[in-house]
């Protein structure tokens, strides 16, 4: 057990609705990113642990499968007001885990909970459909099915809404699961995992293993011939890997990848609406989200406006523990994320980038970077073809329109864009243009577990959240039948 100044947890394996030690007994070390040091400790899977995983859930399949909807809707609906009713419990750790501000973490629960009441909506409409063929001769029935047993794997920087995510759909669509979470943020997994149980969920639909042998034992449970499903979010770096290791059973996938979201603001946008809404792109989660703002193109006759008065709310904005009430920025997840961040700072001021705020790492203990504005940021920068992951809003100029576009659309990446003008049949022309799956127009946030979430190009495969997000935890048979 771990323990907070709120409660304590269970850290070992969750395995067919029990807690128990990894086979070897081994653990690895959790730390506080607000000061570097160790609070707790948790199980660390093996391989063999992982397939044990595999063989729970392929034991709890077909009776989950046969659960009605509505019993699966109803313990997805308790899910979500057990979580409700822990949120600032479930908050708190998540900041003391991830080191994000508080009314970060609290938004992240309240954001993390919904998907469990979501799909306990979509539980009961997860509808098949009957036709009669254009010939006449037979009907065509169509009927959706659970795709199997499924790998969820989740990062670190949203540890409660990754998993909901993932575990909501599969469980309305009727699958059984292996959670491995993030080995910086697993304790909130296994916090769900207790969760789930007190709603209902019966032992082996769903399973949690962290693990520092992520590469072995993901591999290890891909191969297995009974596991027909990997939803994965992460780097597009790893994501191609698991492709890659998919492919040898041919494994249904959903990939949700990096980003290098466009913040593409026009002369004619309300110049206080964008700043506004650039701080909530920018800034929420510190930055630490693949939907953050991570390259700002603004047209040159307001540029110097925006970047003075952007500039103006990050001074204002308090850096410090994420536990702290008075803090807006907390820290970042790990020494390796902050060095990255500066070095892409370093190399953006050295080609020319003007440093309008922040611009360094403070001298203090835990991982922090002051949140930085840097402005004439030349267009081939390294810190443009990046995916920042900090408090860093690099800005660069662009003369019109068709400019705009196409330094948006220059990124192997598609995940979100954000567009701000005055013009609406300007934002939805430019909004149709951008090469990403999601466009935010004059709106900084564009997640809700009601709507598709997803990208395209390298920025993943498939659809998380709304209708779409439980359709891939299905096959859709089709039964050719005469009457």
């Amino acid at each position: 057990m771990v323990g907070t100044s709120h409660t304590a947890y269970a850290t070992d394996l969750y395995i067919e609705g029990s807690w128990r030690p990894a086979l070897n007994g081994g653990r690895f070390d959790v730390a506080d990113p607000a000061s570097g040091r160790v609070f707790g400790s948790v199980a660390d899977g093996t391989v063999t642990d992982a397939l044990a995983a595999v063989d729970a859930a392929d034991r709890a399949a077909r009776d989950w499968a046969a659960t009605s909807p509505r019993e699966r809707s109803e313990i997805l609906r308790r899910s979500w007001e057990l979580m409700t009713a822990r949120s600032e419990e479930l908050a708190h750790l998540v900041t003391l885990e991830n080191g994000k501000a508080l009314p970060d973490a609290r938004a992240e629960i309240s954001y993390a909970a919904e998907f469990f009441r979501w799909y306990a909506e979509e539980a009961v409409r997860v509808y098949g459909t009957v036709l009669t063929a254009p010939s006449g001769s037979h009907r065509i029935l169509v009927v959706p099915q659970p795709v199997g047993i499924a790998l969820l794997v989740t990062p670190w920087n949203f540890p409660a809404a990754m998993a909901t995510r993932k575990i909501g759909p599969a469980l309305a669509a009727g699958c059984t699961v292996v959670l491995k979470p993030a080995s910086d943020t697993p304790i909130t997994a296994l916090v769900l995992a207790g969760i789930l149980e007190e709603a209902g969920v019966p032992a082996g639909v769903v399973n949690v293993v962290p693990s520092r042998r992520s590469a072995d034992v993901v591999s290890a449970v891909l191969h297995d011939p009974r596991v027909r499903k990997l939803s994965f979010t992460g780097s597009t770096e790893v994501g191609r890997l698991l492709l890659a290791e998919a492919a040898d059973q041919v494994v249904n996938c959903s990939m949700e990848l990096g980003g290098n979201a466009p913040f593409v603001v026009f002369a004619d946008a309300d110049l206080d609406a964008a700043v506004d809404g650039a701080m909530v792109a920018k800034m929420r989660n510190g930055g630490e989200a693949c939907t953050a703002a991570n390259r700002f193109f603004v047209e040159a006759s307001v540029a110097e406006e925006f970047g003075k008065r952007l500039a103006a709310r990050f001074d204002a904005l308090t850096v410090g523990p994420g536990l702290d009430p008075e803090t807006q920025v907390g820290p970042l997840v790990n020494e390796d994320t902050v060095a990255k961040v500066d070095e892409l700072v370093r190399t953006a001021v050295a080609a020319g980038a003007r440093t309008l705020a922040g611009g360094r790492r403070p001298e203090r203990e835990g991982f922090y970077y002051e949140p930085t504005v840097l402005l004439d940021v030349p267009q081939g920068a390294t810190i443009l073809r990046e995916e920042i992951f900090g408090p860093v809003a690099p800005l660069v100029t662009f003369q019109d329109e068709d400019e705009a576009v196409r330094l948006a659309n220059d990124t192997e990446f598609g995940l979100v864009s954000y567009v701000y003008t005055g013009d609406l049949a300007r934002g939805l022309r430019v909004s149709e243009a951008m090469e990403s799956g999601m466009v935010g127009l004059n709106r900084p946030l564009v997640s809700d577990p009601a709507a598709p979430f997803g990208g395209t190009k390298q920025s993943g495969i498939g659809r998380e959240g709304g209708h779409e997000g439980v359709l891939d935890y299905t096959e859709q048979k089709y039964i050719a039948v005469g009457w």
